[in-house]
């Protein structure tokens, strides 16, 4: 018997139970890992009230009282995750920010989001009467929303008009409640090809290290050489953001 040829098989047989196991290993680790959910909140200053003597009065009101600073502000919260939702609760709250009025929407579909039941409840005044000033307090820096699903990949957007603190800039933060999810803030970045800018960045010059050493053994001519490297060096969101969605699809397929 050829024991040489037994003893490669042996050597192929435990490679592929090692590798099959890190595979296996792999797999559950991405179908097991916890939820998450991100969200970013960007302010624009939409309107100052203020005084002149010489040039007049800027008056921004609601319900009749004078407004200082007046502020869009929105909120986008994303499921980061490889598993769908049902029934997520979303709670907004503010510090010294006062909330005035809301428009939410699921993006991609025509459904807006509706307050949970129970803070309608808390909210509910009855026909003809006034809120209570624990109301108007409780609508003035806080909100609860119930989404009915939020499948992966699935933004939703809150966009409230508030009243900022004098000299500060709004504060509204978000909380998500929901078994096996986290929530995590994350800073505004500008994109390129629905990647986060630095993120591309990093990975197309990481990748580049190894594009320029293949160019290193296959080239012979040293401007080609030099010049292929410069343009991969000018390009280098475009391959980083191309390994990011490549990922990205091969973890979406792992999960399902």
């Amino acid at each position: 018997m050829d024991f040489t040829l037994m003893e490669n098989r042996l050597v192929v047989a435990m490679l592929s139970a090692v590798v099959g196991t890190i595979l296996t290993l792999f797999t559950q680790r991405i179908l097991n890992k916890r939820g998450l959910f991100t969200y970013f909140v960007s302010h624009n200053q939409v309107a100052v009230s203020g005084d002149d003597a010489i040039f007049g009065t800027v008056r921004v009101t609601w319900n009749n009282n004078s407004v200082a600073n007046l502020y869009s502000s929105t909120i986008e919260l994303r499921n980061e995750s490889l598993k769908d939702y049902e029934d997520v609760n979303v709670r907004v709250f503010s510090g010294d920010t006062i909330l005035l009025t809301e428009r939410t929407e699921i993006l991609g579909t025509t459904r807006s989001l509706k307050w949970s039941e129970a803070f309608s409840r808390t909210l509910m005044v009855p026909s003809g009467g006034n809120p209570t000033d624990l109301q108007k307090n409780l609508h003035a820096s806080d909100r609860e929303y119930l989404i009915p699903t939020m499948n992966r990949s699935q933004v939703v957007r809150l966009t409230f008009l508030n009243e900022a603190t004098i000299g500060k800039p709004p504060f509204i933060g978000l909380d998500v409640l929901h078994t096996g999810a986290k929530v995590k803030y994350r800073v505004s970045l500008n994109e390129f090809w629905g990647v986060p800018q630095p993120s591309a960045a990093l990975v197309g010059s990481i990748s580049g290290f190894l594009f320029t050493g293949i160019v290193i053994v296959l080239v012979d001519n040293v401007w080609v050489a030099a010049i292929t490297s410069f343009f991969y060096g000018i390009m280098v969101l475009v391959p980083g953001a191309l390994l990011i969605k490549l990922w990205r699809n091969l973890r979406d397929l792992i999960g399902g």
